[in-house]
């Protein structure tokens, strides 16, 4: 993928699948296959040669274990925010999270939580891009699928229908589930 040097990329990550149940929610841990997942996640973006810059992680456990596992998995690491500000955050916490980005940082992931994940995708989505990564996103946004919108222009100045998402894909190992 060519990018001109001012184009930005941001990767939304919805953490893998966690347990159910057993204890308080923001220490819920991964499930195997949730870790599995986030390993998977880790390859794909590293074979779609996504170099990060800057990372925002929930400070839930779930999240900065989907972290640890896309790093187990060979994905550049970065700089990494644990930042309680995501978890569990509104699609517009989130994008004020965002626009906290280093301005030199021209690759941003965020690893979070549904509702908040998902809907930023959306409003941020300005309807252009692919088609078949729009059509996968209408489908849902289940555990560690992962959006990538590119956007031209400073973090701080992020907004709805200022991106346009580019590839929309669910981790999961293959032959897996």
């Amino acid at each position: 993928m060519t990018r001109a040097s001012e184009d930005r990329l941001l990767v939304l990550v919805r953490h893998s699948e966690a347990a159910s149940g057993g204890s308080a929610d923001e220490e819920r841990e991964l499930t195997e296959d949730g870790w599995a997942h986030a390993r998977e996640a880790g390859r794909w973006l590293r074979e779609f040669g996504i170099g990060l810059d800057e990372v925002f992680c929930s400070s839930a456990t779930r999240a900065r274990q989907t972290c640890e596992a896309i790093w187990e998995a060979g994905c550049s690491e970065a700089d990494v925010r644990y930042d309680s500000r995501v978890y569990n955050a509104s699609a517009q916490r989130l994008l004020d999270v965002i626009r906290d980005a280093d301005t030199d940082a021209n690759v941003v992931m965020v690893v979070g939580h549904a509702p908040g994940i998902p809907y930023l995708a959306s409003i941020l989505a300005d309807g252009e891009g692919s088609e078949q990564a729009h059509e996968a996103l209408g489908h849902g946004y289940p555990t560690t699928g992962i959006a990538i919108l590119s956007y031209s222009g400073h973090w701080s100045d992020l907004g709805p229908a200022s991106a346009r998402l580019d590839r929309f894909h669910v981790a999961r190992p293959s032959g897996g589930a």
